[in-house]
Parts: C-alpha cells; sequence; structure tokens
C-alpha cells in the first residue's frame, strides 16, 4: 500500500512539473499561430484556425531579430568549442593528478560558479575597454566559455574518473605523452560527457541576456535582446509578433535538447554510480 502511495505520489510530482514546464511553451507556440484577438480571448479559444501572419510580420517589422539570431548562432557555437575543448583537458588533469592543489582548485571553480554574474560586470567593464572588445562576438564567446567552464570541468573529471587509469598506463609503456593520451584514449571515451558539457553551454549561451546587454550594443547584439527590444517597443507590444519571435528563438535549442537528451541525463547522472 505504501508502495502503491509513494508511486502515486511520483506520478503527481512529475504531471505537475510536466505541466508547469510545458504550458508556457504550449502557450507560446499556440498564441504565435492565433489571430490578434484570439490570442487572449476569455475563456482562452482551444479551437482556432492557425496563420501565419505574425510571422510575416516579424520577418517584414524585425530584421535585427534575424540578425540576433545569427549573432546567437556565432557566440553559441563559439563558446561551445571554446568551453568543451577547456573542460575536457581540465577535466583530465583533475581526475588523474590527485593533488590537494588541484583538490583546492576544484573547490575554488565551485565558490566561482556561484558568484552572481551581475557581481562580475563592474571589474570587467575597464579590462573590455582596454582590450577593445566591447560589442564584439570574441567578448561573448570568453565571457560565456568561461561562466561554463568550471561546471564543464567538474562534470567531465566524473566521466573520466569512469575510465580505467590501466589505460593511460599501457600507453605509457607504449611511449605516449599525456597529449597523446587524451586525444587518442581519454576523449573517444567520454565523448558523452563532452556532448553533455555542449548541451549545457549552449542551452546557456542561446538564452543568456545580461552579458549580452551590457557588452553590446549593436555588431553583436543576440536575439534575447531583439525580444527585448520588441516588449520594450513605443507603439507597443505587438504580442502576435513577440510569440512568434519567441517560437523561433525556442525551437533550435528545443531541437537540440530532444536530440541530445540522453547525453544531458548522462551528464547530470555522472558519477553517481562508481564501478
Amino acid at each position: 500500500m505504501c508502495r502503491k502511495a509513494a508511486s502515486f505520489g511520483k506520478l503527481v510530482a512529475v504531471i505537475v512539473i510536466l505541466l508547469w514546464s510545458l504550458l508556457p511553451i504550449v502557450f507560446i507556440v499556440t498564441s504565435s499561430l492565433k489571430s490578434g484577438r484570439d490570442i487572449f480571448a476569455t475563456p482562452p479559444r482551444l479551437l482556432f484556425v492557425p496563420t501565419l501572419v505574425h510571422y510575416r510580420d516579424l520577418w517584414m517589422q524585425w530584421r535585427s531579430f534575424f540578425i540576433g539570431l545569427i549573432n546567437s548562432t556565432i557566440v553559441t557555437a563559439g563558446a561551445t568549442v571554446l568551453a568543451v575543448a577547456v573542460s575536457a583537458m581540465a577535466g583530465f588533469a583533475y581526475s588523474r593528478r590527485r593533488t590537494p592543489m588541484m583538490s583546492a582548485t576544484a573547490a575554488a571553480l565551485v565558490g566561482v560558479r556561484l558568484i552572481p554574474p551581475i557581481v562580475l560586470t563592474l571589474p570587467l567593464f575597464p579590462i573590455v575597454n582596454w582590450l577593445d572588445l566591447a560589442d564584439t562576438h570574441l567578448l561573448l564567446i570568453i565571457l560565456y566559455a568561461t561562466f561554463f567552464v568550471s561546471m564543464g570541468s567538474l562534470l567531465m573529471r566524473n566521466f573520466i574518473d569512469q575510465i580505467p587509469q590501466e589505460l593511460d598506463e599501457a600507453a605509457l609503456v607504449d611511449g605516449a605523452g599525456p597529449l597523446t593520451i587524451l586525444t587518442r584514449i581519454i576523449l573517444p571515451l567520454a565523448a558523452p560527457g563532452m556532448l553533455a558539457v555542449a548541451v549545457f553551454v549552449m542551452v546557456f549561451a542561446w538564452n543568456e541576456y545580461l552579458f549580452a546587454f551590457i557588452f553590446t550594443s549593436t555588431r553583436a547584439k543576440t536575439a534575447p535582446l531583439a525580444l527585448a527590444e520588441m516588449i520594450g517597443a513605443f507603439d507597443g507590444v505587438d504580442w502576435g509578433v513577440l510569440f512568434a519571435a519567441s517560437t523561433v528563438q525556442l525551437v533550435p535549442v528545443l531541437i537540440v535538447v530532444l536530440v541530445m537528451q540522453k547525453w544531458l541525463v548522462a551528464g547530470l547522472t555522472a558519477g553517481a554510480v562508481k564501478g
């Protein structure tokens, strides 16, 4: 009886979480296909004739949004490649070099990750201006990758911990150096971990707003900033166009998460079970 009650409780919890997560997405997507008068109709209209007029208006009125999508793609791809590469190398070092100093730096990584991003913006201003990196894709790539390297390094360490060190020792006997061991043995076996890190970085970089808002203005302005401009438009908010833009911005990252969900789950559970 207790087991049935526990199972029922878990089922209810899962349903509540799914509704909490999916209902806003369903509302945004369906609203982007409704006519303007039907979006906030009371009671809500569940049956309606779909229209693409809001997507047409989005293309005609907000070309800057699509430029923002291109910028977001460039920044997300660059940040993902950089973060995964650095995290893989750092994870290898943390996994194979178990020293008090390495343990201390791992704890420091966790501490740095807990610092609110807004706290870092003021000290970064003079550095960014001195390096002449303001409003550039490179700046956002470095910021996003740096922000996620801490978690990515620890995540990769957990994956690499599950790879037997006997493989390293056998490669050393054959004359392989650390770089060869990393690229020829460790990385192929830790590929699921790298994909998990990549998913986390992509989701974060694609949706990040704060750093993009503070450090960009025109050249590197990303899609989230364009969405914010739609909300703050002088002639009022065109909710249909806004929901259409939100849907367009949502679809790529949603596809990535769905395609790579098994590696994402692997990343969340890495190190939970030791062989």
